[in-house]
């Protein structure tokens, strides 16, 4: 996620945090590289312009300029300005008191948007919601099997009358159904086009007028850059968006998209696609992105995501072992599967903070794999192996290593590994109870 423009910036903070005083000149040329960044990651050019001169205007004054950190107050001054840019606090989503309420999903075509109507009928329904999707994409068939395909995933209904429906009427349809079963949420799956043309817009008008929808979100493909932003334009002239869904941040995005449509349009970022999983959505929060914008991490989506898949009594298990040096292979392959029930590897160790600076250092980035090639290692292995990685001698190696496929090497390395780990475990206990900080260096190649 914003990979390229978090390299750039992080060469930026680097040159100014590594000066003892900043002049107005090295100020200037900040400003000048953080331009050129942002608008070579397709960053609207009057919101590049509105930012920098943000920063510039502050930056130069005497609290930076005289301060003993001034590097340090630049870096706070461009993540305050990205914030301020990317809308400050989160958006939450209005609610129709009587109900059911309706949301209304509006895009151009191939943006995502019935899948992402899936995801957001999952996200919803996992907060306690009752929600159906309605399929009011009645040109394309395949937008209608698409849906019921991801509403079956998430398990959530859907509703539709077929092929050569009125959109308008399957809405109602849907409106009336979720009245009748007592759902509380209607999912407008709307049509979609290649371009914004009249048609479309005339159509969407009319099913905004009919069902009064709460939200009328507009689902935008982050990696079409000034594209999503004209798009959104023409979408907020024509219907009055309440906000917008990116999706696609997990892919090659250059970010122009997320950091201008909001300051473009003036209306908010409610919630982010991050990859193809059902469960890959999540509430736009403009600090946290800013924050991984500028490779500091987001420690607190790393926590939520910690504890969606790891119970307080697991914690408290897992601690007592590690206390105790009991920690084995079946503990260790326990935390592999709540690990990738986190997401994607790369994605996790963004949220760290400074870890964006140590990207294409890391094995284990590297290789995402190799996740999958220790679980099937440690699933060859007998019950007692796992507990007691000691009896795994030169025979057992090899039986290991056949039956997961992998070779005697990778056996070793990951015993030798785990090895590893556990003594770092024992030492961290130890120097715990003598009262002194322990400190783990990670094993950077």
């Amino acid at each position: 996620m914003f990979e390229g423009l978090t390299a750039r910036l992080n060469e930026v903070f680097k040159r100014l945090t590594g000066k003892g005083r900043l002049s107005e000149e090295d100020v200037a040329q900040a400003c000048r590289e953080i331009r050129l960044a942002l608008l070579e990651a397709d960053v609207h050019f009057k919101v590049v312009k509105d930012l920098v001169d943000g920063i510039r205007r502050r930056a130069v004054g005497q609290e930076v300029l005289q301060s003993l950190t001034p590097g340090q107050q630049v870096v706070k001054i461009v993540h305050e300005e990205m914030i301020r840019l990317l809308g400050s606090g989160e958006a939450a989503l209005a609610f129709s008191p009587p109900g059911p309420t309706v949301f209304m999903l509006v895009g151009l075509q191939g943006g995502g948007k019935t899948t992402t109507a899936g995801k957001f009928a999952g996200y919803l329904k996992s907060k306690g919601h009752q929600p159906l999707l309605a399929a009011t994409d009645v040109r394309r068939p395949a937008a209608i099997e698409q849906l019921k395909v991801v509403g079956s995933q998430v398990e959530v209904p859907v509703f539709d009358l077929g092929t050569g429906q009125d959109p308008v009427d399957v809405a109602r349809g849907a409106l009336a159904r979720a009245k009748q079963d007592g759902l509380d949420l209607v999912i407008l799956d709307t049509g979609g086009r290649l371009h914004v043309d009249e048609p479309l817009m005339d159509e969407l008008r009319r099913m905004k007028a009919a069902l009064q929808p709460a939200e009328i979100l507009l689902v935008v493909d982050a990696m079409t850059g000034q594209d999503a932003v004209n798009a959104a334009s023409q979408f907020d002239q024509a219907l009055d968006l309440t906000g917008f869904i990116l999706t696609k941040l997990d892919g090659d995005a250059r970010g122009g998209a997320a950091l201008s449509i909001r300051a473009v349009t003036g209306k908010p970022i409610k919630f982010a696609g991050i990859g193809e999983r059902l469960d890959a959505i999540e509430v736009f929060h403009p600090e946290r992105m800013a924050s991984r914008i500028l490779g500091m991490g987001d420690v607190l989506t790393l926590i939520e995501k910690a504890e969606a898949t790891f119970s307080e009594e697991q914690a408290a298990a897992l601690e007592r072992k590690l206390r105790r040096a009991e920690f084995d292979l079946n503990d260790f392959m326990e935390q592999l599967q709540h690990l990738k029930r986190m997401g994607p590897l790369d994605q996790v160790l963004e949220m760290i903070p400074g870890m964006a600076r140590l990207r294409g250092r890391l094995p284990m980035e590297v290789d995402p794999a190799a996740l999958v090639k220790t679980q099937a290692i440690i699933q060859s292995m007998t019950p007692q192996e796992r507990a007691d990685p000691d009896l795994i001698d030169g025979r057992r190696r090899r039986r290991i290593a056949q039956g997961s496929g992998t070779s005697r090497q990778d056996v070793n390395a990951l015993l030798a590994q785990f090895k590893q780990m556990k003594q770092m475990f024992r030492r961290a206990t130890e120097m715990e109870k003598a009262g002194k900080k322990f400190r783990i260096e990670l094993p950077i190649r």
